[in-house]
């Protein structure tokens, strides 16, 4: 986009759609500092606006309740102050006063406090809780900038008439939105959606801007935007990248409108998907200091969609897979791993379990003398595998991808202290039949999986001939329930009128309540939907409500 400023524009403004590290306060204020000079000298704004709590990061969760920490926020705003000049900074940052702490937004010019608004709608629900740490304020504030009198809200204030409403009959004649709003599948929609119901309302333009970055299973996408008076989107930032995007303004028939300017496009499905994957994993690495990553290869869809996304994460240089056969392991699953990590251009070494997992059965021979093997057996060779990627993690830095998905996270579907274990799930919440879609966009790009490895029956290929609808419904039929189980949280009865067989909805349904323990003690991992596993559904790992139902 060019820096050059249209003539008739009476105002730039800036949208500063930035990566920020939550509780690294010093570090988010150099950064709002140099990317206002930034905006200032090479772009010539009048006005750089910033994300929600960009000072703090977001969510900052209970580092707002240690002591010190509003102390070092008040300290990097006075820096700021004394640092840029020449340009007006809004900025988000929790505001500690005698009433109790805000979520509140500042605009600075020269040195000096313009104006302050408190976030008056604090969401809390799904994978937000700010009624815990912050009070209500009055969601809305109207400062001059350039002339043009601006109504400035924050995030979930615009999902509500009222603020931007009161806004506009106090004189604004352009709305400004801080944010800090994940991804998940068709959020950035949703976002226009609703601006536009705003500006609809008032006939006022607005302006939304948007965190970028991985903190912890959330990402943030970014895609912030500008919208003209009659609701039509005049600029957008791309999705899951940093940058200074500039929206330039005149006044045209006496309204203040928008100049039409680079409008990003919104990716497909399966791309948007890939990249907040991609975007959660590289800052999850990254923001943590670990060297890089290692994970076991298998042969199958998931680790293969595991590897191709931490390779384009953080480089292949930085990342090793391990394929640990077994005697019940494929040849075609030792050639499909080669190839995955010879086209990805890995580190990669193969190391046979078989003799840990002899020497497990010889130290238990006593203890399992006439039982017949079932599934311990088939759950010491994944902890035997679990032993081997721990160890190479220790050794080099590295942190453990492990590589399960939602499906099989849901109805327990994997061996606790196994394959569970690890440091960060790329795919947790990834249902399989979504890594099918991911893995076949991935190879749109380049291919890098094997066809046949999209084409084989999916396996743990942890007993004889083993499938995994051995033990499931197929896929085709356990992600639908799942989805309506877990995310929309249909009852069994429910599920059952939508066309489901009623056994195996019961049987799925206790599935997936019996194995809340285990999911308590997986890694964290990127949301992408609606009702992720951890932040977004908590739920009693001991209940009866279940039970009571399934007596029915």
């Amino acid at each position: 986009m060019s820096a050059a400023r249209p003539q008739q524009a009476v105002l730039r403004l800036v949208m500063a759609q930035c990566n920020l590290l939550v509780g690294d306060i010093p570090g988010n204020a150099e950064r709002v500092i140099e990317q206002a000079h930034r905006a200032r000298d090479e772009l010539g704004a009048d006005l750089v606006v910033f994300p929600e709590l960009t000072l703090a990061g977001y969510p900052p969760e209970d580092l707002l309740l240690r002591p010190g920490f509003q102390e070092r926020i008040d300290a990097a705003l006075i820096h700021i102050r004394s640092e840029v000049s020449g340009i007006h900074v809004l900025l988000g940052h929790p505001e500690h006063t005698p009433d109790g702490r805000y979520n509140t937004a500042t605009l600075l010019h020269d040195g000096r406090v313009l104006a302050r608004c408190r976030k008056r709608n604090l969401p809390n629900y799904s994978v937000f809780d700010e009624k815990r740490y912050f009070i209500p304020g009055e969601g809305f504030a109207v400062v001059d900038v350039c002339g043009v009198p601006l109504g400035i809200t924050i995030c979930e204030d615009i999902w509500m008439p009222e603020p931007a409403q009161a806004a506009v009959e106090a004189g604004a004649r352009l709305l400004v939105n801080l944010n800090a709003s994940p991804f998940r599948i068709g959020k950035g929609d949703e976002r226009e959606s609703v601006v536009a119901n705003r500006v609809e309302e008032t006939g006022c333009p607005a302006v939304y801007v948007n965190l970028v970055g991985g903190q912890d299973e959330l990402v943030f996408d970014g895609e912030s935007f500008a919208m003209d008076a009659a609701a039509r989107t005049v600029v957008r930032a791309p999705a899951c990248e940093e940058g200074l995007f500039p929206v330039d303004f005149e006044i045209a028939d006496g309204r203040l409108q928008p100049l039409a300017g680079e409008v990003a496009a919104r990716a497909g499905e399966e791309e948007s998907i890939y990249r907040a994957l991609v975007l959660g994993v590289r800052d999850y690495i990254e923001k943590n200091g670990f060297q890089g990553a290692v994970m076991g290869l298998s042969g199958g869809i998931d680790s293969a969609l595991t590897l191709a996304i931490a390779v384009d994460a953080i480089g292949a240089g930085r990342v090793e897979a391990v394929m640990m056969p077994s005697r019940y392991t494929a040849g075609i699953s030792i050639e499909d791993a080669r190839a995955e990590a010879e086209a990805l251009g890995v580190d990669y070494r193969e190391i046979p379990i078989e003799k840990p997992f002899n020497a497990f059965l010889a130290a238990l021979a006593p203890a399992f003398a006439g039982t017949e093997p079932d599934v311990t057996e088939e759950n010491i060779q994944a902890r035997c595998r679990c032993v081997i990627l721990m160890a190479l993690s220790n050794k080099q830095g590295r942190i453990l991808l492990t590589t399960g998905n939602k499906s099989e996270m849901a109805v327990g579907y994997a061996t606790l202290y196994g394959d569970m274990a690890g440091g960060f799930a790329p795919i947790k919440d990834v249902p399989k039949l979504m890594v099918y879609r991911l893995s076949a966009w991935r190879n749109s790009v380049a291919p890098v999986i094997p066809e046949r490895v999209l084409e084989r029956p999916p396996s743990a290929e942890l007993a004889p001939d083993q499938k995994d609808e051995d033990s499931l419904p197929p896929y085709s039929i356990l992600d639908p329930i799942l989805e309506g189980y877990i995310e929309q949280d249909l009852s069994i009865e429910e599920l059952v009128r939508q066309g489901f067989d009623e056994a195996t909805v019961r049987r799925v349904a206790m599935l997936v309540d019996r194995n809340e323990y285990k999911r308590r003690q997986a890694p964290p991992g990127v949301r992408i939907t609606r009702r992720a596993f951890g932040r977004d559904r908590r739920y009693p790992i001991t209940s009866g409500f279940l039970a009571a139902q399934l007596k029915k």
